[in-house]
């Protein structure tokens, strides 16, 4: 009877201990970013910079968990003696953006500003639709996709064929373009040169400006200005085409701190949906006024 016992219980055993022995072996998974900030945070509290042993065992906890996404604790660190005090300091601020991630109190007004600022002329081309030749290629492709999967089914030994098929379509289309353009005889470059939306000279910015603030669209006319400015300091082509903001531009002037009436109340109506008062729009006038008048006496 006790043979039988142990008989049934020792494969119970046998697996158990297989089991056990399994999971002693597995390594533990690695922390979360968050933790092992944390835990290096803690591992350095209250460490004496003669003793590098805390800062060998922080090293590693840090490097399990975010790799090596902080180098400048790291080297801290692995400093010796270890710099704790200045790797303390660099882990709160972490821990702190961490657990209070950045928010607004407003998310409307947040949304609505982001629309204020992509519906900047500087972001039109984000908005428009494809082109026609855009559309065309488009189309070419998905016929010659189309072809290939017919003749050569959805596997992979098609890929060479569609590479040199799109490379003759290519060529048509550039072909097709080089034939219209000659054919126009030019006269498809001019209209393109004088298309509307293209780069305006800071005079007419000025003059634009001039025009809205006489019929009282004053945050208009401040736009206009810093476009004036802006053409002023960094080409025809900058309000348009340039991915910087007012602030870079107008940050290349050698008087930038004097472009501040200018500059703050433009922000302040542009991103924060602000009025522009009279008495503010006539300062900002006179800080772009030593930016107009030259452009004028060359104009």
């Amino acid at each position: 009877m006790f043979g039988r016992v142990l008989a049934a219980l020792l494969p119970a055993f046998v697996l158990g201990l297989m089991t056990a022995t399994t999971a002693a072996a597995d390594p533990l998974p690695p922390p979360s970013y968050a933790d092992a900030v944390q835990r290096t945070y803690d591992l350095i509290q209250g460490a004496s910079p003669q003793d590098p042993a805390p800062a060998t065992a922080a090293v590693q906890v840090l490097v399990a968990g975010a790799g090596d996404s902080q180098p400048e604790i790291i080297a801290d660190l692995v400093a010796r003696p270890p710099q704790y005090d200045d790797a303390s300091k660099r882990l709160s601020a972490l821990l702190a953006a961490l657990t209070e991630p950045a928010t607004t109190s407003d998310p409307a007004l947040a949304q609505q500003r982001l629309h204020d600022v992509m519906s900047m002329s500087r972001y039109d081309a984000l908005h428009r639709p494809p082109s026609w030749l855009d559309r065309f290629y488009q189309w070419v492709s998905d016929r010659i996709s189309a072809l290939l999967r017919l003749l050569f089914g959805s596997g992979a030994g098609s890929q060479t064929a569609a590479l040199w098929l799109e490379i003759v379509g290519v060529l048509v289309v550039l072909a097709v373009i080089v034939v219209i353009v000659r054919a126009s005889g030019g006269r498809f470059g001019e209209s393109a040169g004088v298309a509307r939306g293209g780069p305006r000279p800071a005079a007419d910015y000025f003059a634009e400006a001039d025009h809205l603030a006489g019929r009282g669209d004053r945050v208009g006319a401040i736009r206009a200005l810093c476009a004036g400015v802006a053409a002023t300091l960094a080409g025809e082509r900058s309000w348009e085409g340039s991915p910087l903001t007012v602030r870079e531009i107008f940050q290349r002037a050698p008087d930038f701190a004097r472009l501040r009436p200018l500059l703050l109340p433009f922000e302040a109506a542009v991103y924060g949906g602000r009025d522009v008062d009279v008495a503010t729009y006539e300062r900002a006038a006179q800080v772009a006024a030593r930016y107009r008048h030259p452009v004028e006496a060359a104009a």
